[in-house]
């Protein structure tokens, strides 16, 4: 995986788009949000937790693309509350949403809880993003009905460490085969050097770094299967799909057919506890 290629180039014009994406404060977040931010897009959403932070992608986007709309959205995915508040700000705010990339996420922190009670990486990587997609849905699919729309969800980041992986993947069949007119799949980054790895104890970085030993990427690097899904040809990217980078795609018919019972009863599980936030 190391030594990845994408050619931005292949980027397409973004003009009149609005685009989401979460986790823009940092990482290939704010890679990606600065990048996109190069294609002309009507306007850009991103969250985080870190308002500093988020001031910085700010700059950045300002310095490449000084002319593009660009908004911070406070939002913690671990607390619904915040959650819930963001989708109503951006809700607020515009009469589209073209392109939603759920990138933020956490890994590897020590055992604990949200402030809702879920556990945190579950909670974080999963309850967080499925009640911003619960949310906004309704706009989602108004905008697949637009002429010249470019609507997708894109779940990404963390496929393959734990359950609450796996959760963004099964998540991403269920609304693909639930909400057809939506294109929802996840796609993986690769092993990047960002602060999910740097910031971990020695013995878990020891652990990812042997592990991963000669596939570690750069944060530019990791940027581009997000990037890629952002400009492939919507017609040739498989519903529900899993695409690793770049843009590969293995046959998964047999996993499918085995994990559709369980991918149902993550839906109607997370159906049932986000009810009460949608109000």
């Amino acid at each position: 995986m190391s030594g990845i290629k994408f050619d931005k180039s292949s980027i397409p014009d973004l003009a009149g788009r609005v685009l989401l994406v979460t986790g823009g404060t940092g990482g290939i977040g704010a890679e990606i949000v600065v990048e996109l931010a190069k294609h002309n897009p009507g306007r850009i959403f991103f969250t985080g937790r870190n308002a500093e932070a988020a001031e910085k992608t700010v700059e950045h986007i300002k310095a490449v693309a000084p002319n593009v709309v660009t908004t911070f959205v406070t939002c913690d995915l671990a607390n619904l509350a915040t959650v819930r508040h963001a989708a109503d700000k951006i809700l607020a705010e515009t009469p589209r949403l073209d392109l939603f990339l759920a990138n933020a996420g956490i890994m590897a922190k020590p055992a604990g809880l949200s402030t809702d009670g879920y556990e945190v990486h579950f909670a974080t990587n999963h309850m967080g993003h499925a009640l911003l997609t619960k949310k906004l849905l309704p706009l989602l699919e108004q905008t697949a009905d637009l002429p010249d729309s470019d609507e997708s969800a894109i779940l990404g980041r963390w496929v393959r460490y734990s359950n609450s992986k796996l959760a963004n993947m099964l998540y991403a069949r269920e609304l693909a085969r639930r909400h057809p007119k939506l294109l929802s799949f996840s796609v993986h980054p690769g092993a990047v050097e960002t602060g999910l790895v740097n910031d971990l104890k020695f013995t878990d970085r020891l652990f990812v770094r042997v592990s991963m030993m000669g596939q570690m990427v750069s944060v530019e690097e990791g940027t581009f299967n997000h990037l890629w899904a952002v400009s492939a040809p919507r017609d040739s990217i498989k519903q529900g799909g899993f695409y690793e980078p770049v843009g590969f795609f293995s046959s998964e018919d047999g996993a499918i057919a085995k994990e559709k019972k369980f991918a149902e009863k993550l839906w109607e599980y997370t159906e049932e506890e986000l009810e009460t936030w949608m109000h």
